[in-house]
């Protein structure tokens, strides 16, 4: 494959990903939404049946959909990145930059299917949580700890799965989020994915996100009932600190965490991987 068939599948596959990965945090916490407040299991279920989704589109790359899983197979000692595929400087910049655009076209997909009810949503914090994800206690070098130790996991398996055949293909690559998302995901809100977090994240800053504060009066009352928490304290599953700025916010301080952190996880299992398999 060239690189443009290369950067098409793995944008067509990445997109379809974060269409049905925001669109279902969208869903769960947007207002009006019909799955308003279904849980944090749905949130896990939606990504996973996303990434699965995805896979199948970019099965022509082998549906990496993560600059980190890329790594990961090339750490590996692989010298290939798919069927066909060579590992070279030319496909890795096919790969990683097919993601990219694919993530924010996906963002910005899942922006105008929930256009109205972002519109509705009063909360800066919860528009923000459908783009990209935050801790649930900010501390930058746990963050970043977890994220790798999730990653890690998910690139070492995603590697197994190519010794083990299973005959499930996608839908173990699925299931696997929907358990790293159970299991590993309360701290950071489990990017794992650098591209997932961070087109995202930049769609939310150029996209009109609508109203993004209450009026004063409300903003003093909120603060009034949080006296108690840390300052770094998040609100909700996977949601930065929301402190209702006068002006859109997505969060840039951490967003470092959420691509420096699976980039290592994603290296350290292609080498780990080199050990096991």
């Amino acid at each position: 494959m060239n690189f443009g068939s290369i950067f098409v599948s793995e944008a067509f596959g990445t997109g379809v990903l974060i269409l049905l990965g925001a669109g279902v945090v969208a869903n769960v916490l947007l207002a009006k939404s019909k799955g308003f407040d279904g849980g944090w299991l749905l949130i896990n279920m939606g990504w996973g049946l996303g990434v699965m989704a995805g896979v199948y589109v970019a099965y022509k790359t082998g549906g990496h959909l993560n600059p980190a899983v890329t790594l990961g197979i090339w750490t590996s000692g692989a010298q290939e990145y798919a069927p066909g595929i060579a590992i070279t400087a030319a496909n890795t910049l096919a790969y990683v930059s097919g993601q990219m655009v694919g993530a924010f076209l996906g963002a910005a997909a899942a922006f105008l299917a929930y256009r109205r009810h972002f519109a509705a949503e009063p909360d800066p914090a919860k528009k923000l949580a459908v783009f990209a994800t935050g801790p649930e206690i900010r501390s930058y070098g746990w963050n970043f700890v977890t994220e790798v130790i999730a990653t890690f996991a998910l690139v070492l398996v995603i590697l197994g799965f190519g010794h083990t055949p299973t005959g499930l293909g996608p839908l173990a690559a699925g299931l696997l989020v929907v358990g790293i998302g159970a299991s590993l995901g309360g701290p950071t809100g489990y990017a794992i994915n650098p591209a997932r977090d961070l087109a995202p994240r930049l769609a939310h800053a150029v996209l009109p996100m609508g109203a993004t504060a209450p009026a004063p009066d409300e903003r003093v009352a909120v603060a009034a009932g949080r006296h108690a928490e840390s300052p770094d304290t998040a609100t909700g599953p996977g949601l930065p600190r929301a402190d209702y700025p006068a002006h859109k916010n997505s969060d840039w301080s951490y967003a470092w965490v959420p691509v420096l952190g699976p980039l290592l996880g994603g290296a350290l299992a292609g080498l780990v991987a080199q050990l096991l398999f």
